[in-house]
């Protein structure tokens, strides 16, 4: 399968899931190491209805030397957190739960106890996992920036308040897995929060 054939086929799982509203939200591939190369789904479009052919070739910084096809204006994240992570596939979607979540919990949202824990990767039990808040920005280098300064190896997941979530792993299926998890961690934390005041 190619890189664009897996995107899309991701976009429109999560479309169906409703994470991908409108045009919202993307997805990226690392196709190269040396340079580091990232496929990421096109800009403007219905992540629903993506071809294989809706994707576009980026550096680290999110940059493109295609005449046509234009990236996510959120590339650089992509390619900042597959630098920094060693990531080898990195989703982004505007999933209520995790943003609800920082509503709450703006320092980050903590977990623990839960069964659904091992799916993102950790222990059930003996195991606080705290995912990350950063405010929102439109500057990628900003958002690149508060990703880095709260990166931990352990912890593959990033919320930006009232936006959505990015979630990696080493490859597209990995890193669903996680985000199917993380959604429904978040979504068990909002829904039995207790009184905040």
């Amino acid at each position: 399968m190619t890189p664009g054939e897996a995107l899309a086929a991701e976009c429109a799982r999560f479309t169906a899931m409703g994470w991908m509203r409108g045009t919202s939200g993307n997805l990226s591939v690392v196709v190269d190491r040396d340079p580091l190369r990232l496929a990421v789904t096109v800009s403007g479009k219905d992540k629903g209805e993506l071809t294989p052919e809706d994707v576009v070739i980026i550096d680290e910084h999110g940059e493109t030397d295609d005449p046509v096809r234009v990236p996510s204006a959120e590339a650089g994240l992509h390619g900042r957190i597959a630098a920094v992570a060693g990531a080898g596939a990195v989703i982004h979607v505007h999933a209520l739960a995790p943003v609800v979540a920082a509503e709450f919990w703006p320092e980050g949202v903590e977990l623990r106890d839960l069964e659904m824990l091992k799916g993102f990767g950790r222990q059930a039990h003996d195991d606080v996992v705290t995912v990350p808040v950063v405010p929102n920005s439109q500057d990628m280098r900003v958002l690149g920036d508060a990703f880095e300064a709260g990166f931990h190896k352990d912890v593959p997941a990033l919320i930006v308040a009232r936006h959505g979530v990015y979630v990696w792993g080493d490859d597209l299926p990995q890193a669903r897995h996680r985000l199917e998890c993380l959604e429904w961690l978040l979504r068990f934390k909002v829904e039995t929060r207790r009184d905040l005041r």
